[in-house]
């Protein structure tokens, strides 16, 4: 990624202008994204065809006049001392509807998210976000390998599990203080959560970095650099600052809420407090002001992943903000697209979920087993019809449903003992239970199985 071309000087341009006689851009009908509605940074719009008759300048001078007249301001600052702020313009009023209207409030949930499987899929999307914000960090370990990790409960092999253990950790902390008021003691907390036993310099975890750490964000090369922090002396006021930011949710001053939360993502990664582990930090703010203002689907989405498809976009959103007039509107537009992209990514998995139950219960119509299994026994035998040969364990179904290990315990138990579903087998000191490998086949002999064990 290479640094974007800062626009023209605004004053310059508009003294060029005037000296010019061209004041049609005060009287055009010229707002603040070009036609087809796109906030168009001057890198882009430099290589567009500018409308009739004007220059690309002017027409980036028109743009930026219509832009100014609606800056609302923020109690931030960059490092040179001036003000960040954004454009409250027709496309993010109407994404911040959308997301109103499908991840806040008391909103129905869609099937099959309810009050039994509600933790089943809470447990899941916490993983995904663990794995894929560490992922976008460096982290190297695979999904599966990841996701069995976590659900064994095993410790970490290596420094990319470490990361990813960490950051499941972190979601978790999140939400136990979801409805605290933000502190810096939490944000460094916070911090140690996700840096323990990552950094070359383990007293750095939980602590602002200092003078006498170089910090820079550099491209994928490392031999450009893209943005230089403030200077390690600020921030304790800054953090402060963001605190009372993130508090402040009946000031005189109304910012959405979706909005409040992308802006401390964004300061988190423009301050860079830390030596490493800012961006996992950021993206654990953000989903800590979320729940805190209510959006309750938020913790069942992952943005990290959609980040992950495209980095490079994420990186030039906030090199965007910071190359013109720290207008944090480009960071904000890219954040809203990410959260819409991750909500229908949720409802499209709910939907497939959704599928995959309602198939095996119609194959179970009329069986002695209907009504037999209980959801998470369910989603057992779906997989293992799917995955012959499949182990599960007490440990790992426990937690990939957050119940309590004598449930995990009855539930497996049951499929091997009672059902006839799956095979119990001896691991060590510990029961193992295994997907017989003709499972798609012998389902009608194992309803026989049981059936008979019925009559006796």
């Amino acid at each position: 990624m290479k640094l974007p071309l800062s626009p023209p000087c605004y004053e310059t341009l508009l003294e060029q202008a005037c000296d010019d006689k061209f004041i049609g851009f005060f009287n055009s009908s010229f707002g603040t994204t070009d036609t087809e509605g796109r906030y168009l940074h001057w890198d882009k719009l430099r290589h567009l065809k500018p409308p009739e008759g004007w220059t690309s300048e002017y027409y980036w001078l028109a743009l930026k006049f219509a832009r100014k007249s609606l800056y609302k301001k923020l109690p931030f600052t960059s490092k040179s001392g001036e003000q960040f702020q954004f454009c409250m313009i027709d496309s993010i009023h109407r994404d911040l509807h959308w997301i109103d209207q499908n991840a806040s409030g008391h909103i129905g949930m869609d099937r099959p998210v309810n009050p039994h499987t509600r933790d089943t899929y809470l447990v899941g999307s916490l993983i995904e976000e663990a794995i894929n914000s560490s992922q976008l960090e460096g982290a190297s370990t695979t999904r599966n390998v990841a996701k069995e990790m976590l659900r064994q409960g095993r410790k970490p092999k290596d420094h990319s599990e470490q990361m990813i253990f960490n950051n499941y950790q972190a979601m978790q902390f999140i939400r136990e203080y979801k409805e605290e008021k933000l502190t810096p003691a939490m944000i460094l907390h916070l911090h140690r959560i996700l840096t323990e036993a990552t950094l070359d310099d383990a007293n750095k975890a939980g602590q602002y970095r200092d003078a006498g750490d170089d910090i820079h964000v550099v491209d994928a090369s490392g031999s450009v650099s893209l943005h230089t922090p403030p200077e390690a002396l600020e921030l304790p006021e800054r953090v402060e600052r963001l605190c009372q930011f993130a508090n402040d949710l009946d000031g005189k001053e109304f910012i959405h809420p979706v909005i409040r939360a992308i802006i401390m993502h964004f300061m988190i990664g423009y301050d860079h407090p830390f030596v490493d582990g800012n961006g996992r930090t950021a993206r654990a703010l953000f989903y800590w002001s979320m729940a805190n203002q209510q959006y309750w689907l938020m913790e069942f989405i992952s943005i990290s992943r959609i980040i992950k498809q495209a980095p490079a976009q994420y990186g030039r959103a906030y090199l965007y903000t910071e190359t013109d007039d720290n207008d944090l509107t480009y960071f904000i537009i890219h954040q809203l697209e990410v959260i819409k992209k991750a909500i229908n990514a949720l409802h499209e998995h709910f939907a497939k979920k959704a599928g995959e139950l309602h198939s095996i219960e119609k194959r179970l119509d009329g069986s002695v087993l209907q009504g037999q299994l209980n959801h998470r026994q369910l989603a057992i035998l779906r997989h293992a019809l799917d995955h012959p040969n499949a182990i599960y364990n007490i440990k790992e179904h426990q937690a990939a449903h957050k119940i309590t290990y004598q449930t995990a315990r009855t539930d497996l138990l049951k499929l091997s003992d009672q059902f006839k579903i799956l095979s119990k087998r001896k691991y060590g000191n510990l029961f193992v239970f295994v997907a017989p490998p003709d499972l798609g086949q012998s389902l009608a002999d194992v309803e026989k199985i049981y059936q008979n064990a019925l009559n006796k």
